[in-house]
């Protein structure tokens, strides 16, 4: 990409969308487009078609997506595989319709098979089930990855795509109906601490910024803990010191890789700059004298990017705790779902490219708690 190239951020409001975005103006790229929602539509066909039309992108990352946890994923499901692959139907193609140079697509790990050997490699594609309550999701990532290699193989496009682990990061979705583990035991810990220390203040701002439920700061305290325990945040007595519960879903065992949002976005640029899909797919550039059809088969040319290192939910549950400040009780609901018991990704792929991480766990979540506080400010 030059500096000036006209690069089109799909997304770029979402956690993934705007670390890529202050990646890119960093690094001194002016050219940069968007199609915010509303008034863009990206499950409309022709809405897409038009944008295309008029902004004439050279430059594609596709961080457009609807996303959630456990229960969203699980709640929502004719949703999350419909918006998705009309999402990424539409950008897709009319990146291929209007001769886009390269596109990056972003996937998940969700796409690999609920039991799959670990750490997972990328040939692990499609070798067995997938995990039931994030199954919509995945089929339609799946889809991306093999619409990409399909442009790519039958139009001879360049269109790339990642698989990043588990994320957090600046923008993350605290809406404590469909956030992501980590996001959602942050905020838990801060109201959680909030409550114990009976500053109703902050809980008030709290909810002010992020109503639950549409219950705000406004409402009263009844409402604000009745609401505040149906999501497992509930009081015992008052000035007992553990006077705060916090009820969680699973047992904690299950093992989660997490990468922060900035380092992804580091990755993407890496990946555009330097990785083609013809270097991931050497087959492709073998001369050969039969129709493309009778040539070899190509799968599985998507990258996974993460850090390699993971840890039980219960340990992240307790680093969190650390880092808020939350000197309460910790409940585990042991008949609620757990999700796949390990999703660590091997990521020796984008390693041997050139690309590690950069930020620890720890510093990330220091770092995103910070923000989260400042922004109640």
């Amino acid at each position: 990409m030059d500096k000036s190239s006209v690069i089109y951020v799909a997304g770029h409001n979402g956690m993934v969308g705007s670390a890529i975005t202050r990646a890119l103006a960093a690094r001194g790229y002016s050219n940069l487009i968007y199609s915010p929602f509303p008034p863009y539509d990206l499950t409309d066909q022709k809405i897409v078609a038009d944008f295309f039309e008029r902004k004439k992108p050279e430059y594609v990352f596709l961080a457009a997506a609807k996303v959630g946890g456990i229960i969203s994923n699980n709640t929502y499901r004719a949703q999350f595989i419909y918006e998705n692959l009309m999402i990424q139907n539409n950008i897709i193609h009319q990146s291929f319709i209007h001769g886009v140079k390269k596109l990056l697509f972003l996937g998940s790990s969700c796409i690999y098979p609920a039991d799959c050997p670990q750490p997972i490699r990328e040939d692990y594609l499609l070798t067995g089930e997938l995990e039931y309550t994030n199954e919509p999701y995945a089929i339609a990532k799946i889809a991306g990855i093999k619409m990409c290699e399909s442009y790519n193989i039958q139009y001879g496009t360049n269109f790339v795509s990642v698989m990043p682990t588990n994320l957090f990061g600046p923008n993350d979705n605290y809406n404590l109906e469909t956030s992501h583990v980590l996001p959602a035991l942050i905020r838990k810990m801060h109201l959680g601490k909030c409550l114990m220390n009976n500053d109703w203040q902050a809980l008030r701002s709290d909810l002010d910024k992020r109503p639950v439920e549409g219950v705000s700061g406004l409402a009263s305290e009844q409402e604000i803990l009745k609401v505040l325990g149906k999501y497992g945040i509930s009081q015992s007595e008052i000035h007992n010191p553990n006077s705060t519960i916090i009820t969680l879903w699973g047992t904690g065992k299950p093992y989660r890789e997490f990468l922060y949002a900035d380092d992804l976005a580091d990755a993407c640029l890496f990946v555009m700059n330097n990785i083609d899909f013809s270097s991931l797919c050497p087959a492709l550039l073998a001369p050969r004298s039969e129709p493309r059809a009778l040539g070899p088969k190509i799968r599985n040319t998507h990258i996974n990017i993460g850090t390699g290192k993971d840890l039980t939910i219960k340990e992240l549950a307790e680093t969190i705790r650390r880092i808020t400040g939350f000197d309460g009780i910790l409940k585990w609901d042991e008949s609620k779902p757990d999700g796949t018991f390990r999703k660590q990704l091997d990521v020796s792929k984008i390693n041997s490219l050139g690309w590690t991480e950069t930020t620890g766990l720890q510093a990330g979540i220091e770092s995103v708690y910070r923000n989260y506080v400042s922004d109640l400010k």
